[in-house]
């Protein structure tokens, strides 16, 4: 059985805003108060794992055992049919050291272009989200979503952070950009890995 999380503080371990802004609306129906890693001064670990479930778990640990206190980190990414599941675990990594998610696009266009990658059926993609939760004594809980889509150009919209406005997700005439949070939020691979960490370790308030 899953370990619960009791009320109290939780560290989000992160030091991307558009994610800790998500994950605090998430857990917003919980009693826990939601502390970020760049709100503590916590220094970034080297994700050093093949997969987005350990790279979390490398976050979480970080940074419930710098603060003493129970964290939760996400790693997440697109992963690209075309380009053999790429930029996958590195999709931060495309947006350089400014973490510039337009540059980082255009580098995905780009090598879609490269491999002829100009139809829907070339163009599928899927956004994957891990979550892990972790406790100072080492002990840690894991989840992983999905959501399957294609990648439209040029980009459309101005909400959600990373590679959003080119992610169309299957079902919806509108890019993660452009979508409302709260529409977003209902559908999102992290909002996926999120209901089963939420079903095993959380109580709603």
């Amino acid at each position: 059985m899953a370990r619960r999380m009791a009320a109290g503080q939780l560290v989000v371990a992160s030091h991307n805003p558009g994610k800790v802004t998500e994950l605090r609306e998430l857990l917003r129906p919980y009693a826990v108060h939601c502390l970020s890693a760049a709100d503590l001064g916590l220094p970034e670990p080297e994700e050093t794992e093949p997969s987005f479930a350990g790279n979390a778990r490398i976050k979480a640990m970080a940074a419930a055992c710098g603060a003493s206190l129970p964290a939760v980190a996400d790693d997440s990414g697109l992963c690209v049919e075309a380009l053999d599941g790429e930029p996958g675990v590195l999709s931060a990594r495309w947006a350089g050291p400014a973490k510039d998610f337009t540059l980082a696009m255009r580098k995905v266009e780009a090598a879609l272009a490269a491999r002829g990658a100009n139809t829907a059926a070339r163009r599928r993609a899927r956004f994957v989200a891990a979550l892990a939760l972790a406790w100072p004594d080492g002990h840690v809980e894991s989840f992983q979503g999905e959501v399957p889509g294609t990648l439209v150009w040029p980009p459309r919209g101005g909400r959600g952070f990373g590679y959003d406005p080119m992610f169309l997700p299957d079902g919806s005439a509108e890019t993660f950009g452009e979508m409302a949070p709260e529409a977003k939020h209902r559908i999102s691979h992290r909002a996926r890995a999120f209901r089963l960490l939420v079903d095993a370790c959380f109580a709603a308030a």
